[in-house]
């Protein structure tokens, strides 16, 4: 799901103004861990209703509830702009002319082939994208396997610990959207991807060392959750939005989503009940140094789009292509510029 709907929030904005919708959407991951804290603290109630556990109840209703909203989303949610019902003619072809002055046209009317997703996976740089992703993805994943363990120790019943998970996730939501609204304003990604991902080392470095102040190392889990999922919404919509036409984008954001959510499986073998006695350090180190992986990875990204924009303006934008070349080409083309 997560791709897919990447991709078609991509198809309806400007790439100055995706990125508070790539955060919004993506924040949904910060909210559910809030409200899904408050949520099974009071379904954990249940506990025994109708002859099923808490656990059970949890599963069965907010289920129900994703099922229901699924089924209704799919008759009101439109592909793309030129099939809005809900849009007359004149703001589809308005939205249309805004998207193609932004990012080209996007062929969307030409069905993706075989030999299109070859021709993605030629460019390096798609490669370094799905490491962007991948190596954030690890300690998104692993956060679900320490954080309730350290809150536990704190001597809080259950429902007191599901409780007091839920100000860290509140606080990154928050914080996303504080990133994403200063992405757009400068048009720019890179600085908004390195900066959180400091915060995240901090975080993890802080819960590598301190094992006996109850009250730093809660502010570590909120640095670790604030800038993990700061920057994967920033990692997403800069590489999504950079990829120009219908079949380069949609092959890539799958290929991000995909390959980087791997990195669930290193994981769950990254925090080991039998490291709990050290305090988690392998996982924690472990994690520090994937975020390093995603750190290096945008940086090799940015070098490179930053080095093809300048390539892209000492050559002459007329080299004899036509429109449909172009368009082919997408984000290759000779006449597109990368956003920073």
């Amino acid at each position: 799901m997560f791709p897919g709907s990447f991709y078609l929030i991509g198809m309806w904005y400007k790439r100055s103004e995706a990125q508070k919708r790539y955060s919004f959407f993506f924040g949904s991951t910060s909210l559910a861990g809030a409200f899904g804290g408050l949520l099974a603290s009071a379904i954990g109630k249940m506990d025994g209703m109708r002859g099923y556990k808490g656990w059970r109840w949890i599963f069965i209703l907010e289920g129900l509830l994703t099922a229901l909203v699924a089924i209704w989303f799919y008759f009101i949610i439109p592909d793309f702009p030129e099939n809005a019902k809900w849009l007359t003619e004149e703001e589809r072809t308005c939205v249309e002319m805004r998207l193609r002055k932004d990012q080209g046209r996007s062929a969307a009317e030409r069905p993706i082939e075989f030999r299109d997703v070859i021709n993605v996976f030629k460019d390096y740089k798609i490669f370094v994208g799905g490491f962007m992703y991948f190596g954030l993805i690890v300690p998104a994943y692993g956060y679900a396997f320490f954080a309730p363990g350290i809150i536990q120790t704190y001597g809080y019943s259950p429902i007191g610990t599901q409780l007091h998970s839920v100000p860290p996730w509140a606080a990154s939501f928050t914080f996303a959207m504080i990133v994403a609204f200063f992405s757009d304003r400068f048009r720019h990604r890179f600085a908004f991807t390195m900066i959180p991902i400091c915060i995240a080392i901090t975080g993890f470095g802080i819960l590598i060392t301190v094992h006996s102040r109850h009250d730093l190392e809660y502010a570590a889990l909120f640095m670790v959750t604030m800038g993990v999922y700061s920057a994967m919404p920033v990692i997403v919509c800069w590489f999504n939005m950079n990829l120009g036409g219908h079949h380069r984008r949609a092959v890539g954001t799958a290929w991000q989503i995909g390959f980087g959510n791997i990195g669930g499986i290193i994981a769950t073998y990254s925090f080991l009940p039998n490291d709990k006695a050290k305090f988690f350090k392998p996982g924690y180190s472990i994690c520090i140094g994937f975020i390093c992986l995603s750190a290096a990875s945008c940086i090799v990204y940015a070098v490179s789009i930053l080095v093809q924009n300048r390539e892209r303006d000492r050559r002459p934008r007329d080299l004899g292509m036509t429109e449909y070349e172009k368009t082919e080409l997408g984000d290759l083309s000779p006449d597109y510029r990368y956003l920073l």
